[in-house]
């Protein structure tokens, strides 16, 4: 009876906690709306999705690894590594740009089994490997790509699955593609949270690590998991990126990191681990998305839209940190 009052609160917090993080959304629309008539229009909500869609699918990568209790910083640079490989592949090899795609997803699956192993096996702190990755991947990304863009010009409809709009052409309303791309992501994303092992298994290794591997849990392999598909959601990020720029930018995804980390947290996820939901994380990542558009629009240079970013993520862990306490 006990345990299933706690599951019975727990499912009715969580619950709560979505509603909130939503009427947030929601305000924070309603207040931007009465400061600038520029704010509310189809062009530049199409805006504000086509922006979710990077960092609500990079958010999505380290959702897994929040809720078993890690992190990783280097998601936006790997990002970039991914999307410069991307375009060598179709470019300079002149692979096919569906298998330089491919090829390019798993450069960031790689990247993140290596965080894992590395974490998971040799108890590397997360925050150390992670960044030591980070600076490896924009070396690289750098030196690949000669610190220059490489276009991408030269393959036809390539910009169309992110900035095309197959909704337009049957209702006339401009929803980009990549915004279904990210909420079929998402829901493939919640059924592996939600519906199988890993996901079980995710939030015990995060609430409980050695309960966890007492009761036979194979911590290892499933951290090593999380980070991979941590580092597959920043290849697809890549993919969604360099369709949005048609070029690869070798230092586009510096920033991104924080921006996803803080849609994780506004979403609900714990810095400590063993809480988190995908729902919640998108709705994180459009309020960031919201925010920064905003404030753009409101004309605040970006160094203080920089601020403010750093700000809210420091106001989530606080709140986040007070919750736990709580409970």
């Amino acid at each position: 009876m006990k345990s299933t009052k706690k599951l019975q609160i727990g499912a009715s917090g969580n619950m709560l906690q979505k509603g909130i993080i939503l009427t947030s959304l929601v305000l924070i629309i309603i207040v931007f709306t009465c400061l600038s008539d520029n704010f509310f229009t189809l062009s530049n909500l199409s805006g504000i999705l086509l922006a979710t869609t990077v960092n609500g699918i990079l958010s999505i990568g380290i959702t897994y690894v929040m809720i078993g209790g890690g992190c990783d910083i280097s998601v936006g640079t790997n990002m970039t590594l991914c999307g410069v490989m991307m375009a060598v592949f179709a470019t300079t090899m002149q692979l096919p740009i569906w298998l330089s795609v491919v090829l390019g997803i798993l450069v960031g699956t790689l990247v993140g089994l290596i965080n894992g192993f590395l974490i998971a096996k040799c108890k590397v702190p997360p925050f150390i490997q992670t960044l030591g990755m980070m600076m490896i991947c924009k070396g690289l990304a750098l030196v690949i790509s000669g610190a220059r863009p490489i276009y991408m010009d030269s393959i036809k409809g390539y910009q169309t699955v992110a900035t095309g709009s197959f909704i337009k052409e049957l209702t006339g309303v401009n929803i980009p593609n990549g915004i279904f791309i990210m909420i079929a992501m998402m829901a493939a994303a919640s059924f592996l949270l939600n519906k199988t092992i890993l996901g079980r298994y995710s939030f015990a290794i995060g609430s409980n690590e050695e309960a966890a591997r007492l009761s036979g849990v194979n911590v290892i392999k499933w951290k090593i998991i999380s980070y991979a598909l941590c580092g597959m959601m920043s290849g697809f990020a890549a993919w969604f990126m360099t369709a949005r720029l048609n070029a690869a930018q070798p230092s586009t995804g510096a920033g991104y990191e924080m921006d996803a980390i803080a849609a994780c947290i506004i979403g609900g996820a714990s810095m400590s681990g063993g809480e988190g939901s995908v729902s919640g994380t998108i709705i994180g990542a459009f309020i960031m998305s919201v925010l920064i558009n905003g404030l753009r629009i409101m004309s605040v240079p970006s160094e203080w839209q920089t601020v403010v970013t750093g700000a809210v993520v420091i106001f989530a862990v606080y709140v986040d940190m007070l919750r736990r306490k709580k409970q």
